[in-house]
């Protein structure tokens, strides 16, 4: 296995992981930023306001891109699976 081989898999690895939380993270940003914005606007300074949310925001953004995350995971596991003969050589 050269070194060239083992950083193309990490490079793989650290691309699918960007790509996997980019959703939720960009959906988290959103919640939190409009609900900053109501908490400007209204003065209401609480600051477990923004937790429930999130949450739901993040758990609703699973479910619709869930799928498509684990799709990633799995081509890019059997992918790893189907060279290992060739990764121990």
């Amino acid at each position: 296995m050269t070194t060239e081989l083992v950083m193309d898999i990490a490079r793989e690895a650290l691309w699918l992981i960007i790509k996997s939380a980019a959703p939720l993270l960009l959906i988290s940003l959103v919640v939190g930023l409009l609900i900053s914005i109501f908490q400007t606007v209204t003065s209401i300074q609480e600051q477990t306001l923004t937790f429930v949310p999130k949450i739901l925001s993040i758990f609703i953004t699973l479910i619709l891109c869930g799928g498509w995350i684990m799709n990633n995971i799995v081509t890019f596991m059997e992918r790893l699976f189907e060279n290992f003969s060739t990764y121990v050589r």
